[in-house]
């Protein structure tokens, strides 16, 4: 069962187009469960991405850890709802993403509090800190939202790779094969976490 979680936080996952396929990408996890998202496939030359907007009455925060970060903790008690762009890729790729992307240079850039490393062992590391996405996604969650939708997020990955380095486990997840992109559902009355009956499910 996938766990259906409702934020006030919009979730805006940029994927660059060779991670939209790949069994051991994990940002569709967190697509799958966060009600308030929308994912985004960058990297064609051919259909270049849309300037990225965003209701003036949100905060937009890109999360990548560039040299003029600020902690995103500052924006834990934001009085506007947040517009949290995660982008999804290699390091390399996810680096390019603040220039690749029309609209994102203006956008402040956070980064999360250095903690315990990474789980998966998927794909080799080459950062020193650096995490799969649906773990960088549920500690920023786990700022704005509170601790309930970070564990969530976690325990929903975990269960997906239990030993969090057989891509054979987590190819078991029969999700549709691509994204749900350019889409957003609408969120849950109030934020919490639901169980809905599974349109992908790992098992």
């Amino acid at each position: 069962m996938i766990p259906r979680i409702a934020t006030r936080t919009r979730l805006v996952l940029v994927v660059h187009r060779r991670e939209e396929r790949k069994p051991t990408n994990t940002g569709r996890l967190a697509i799958a469960c966060l009600s308030n998202s929308q994912a985004i496939l960058r990297g064609h030359e051919s259909s270049p991405v849309a300037p990225f907007a965003w209701d003036g009455s949100t905060q937009p925060l890109l999360l990548f850890p560039h040299a003029d970060a600020i902690p995103i903790a500052r924006f834990a008690a934001s009085e506007r709802p947040i517009t949290l762009i995660v982008p999804d890729g290699t390091w390399r790729q996810a680096a390019k993403v603040r220039a690749r992307v029309p609209g994102l240079s203006d956008v402040p850039c956070v980064s999360i509090e250095r903690e315990a490393p990474t789980m998966y062992r998927l794909r080799h590391e080459t950062r020193d800190g650096g995490l799969a996405t649906i773990e960088a996604i549920a500690r920023a969650l786990g700022v704005l939202e509170g601790g309930h939708v970070r564990s969530a997020l976690e325990r929903f990955s975990r269960r997906c790779v239990p030993d969090g380095q057989t891509p054979a486990s987590f190819g078991r997840m029969t999700a549709p094969p691509s994204l749900p992109l350019a889409t957003q559902m609408e969120p849950d009355a109030q934020a919490g976490v639901q169980v809905m009956p599974p349109s992908a499910s790992c098992v």
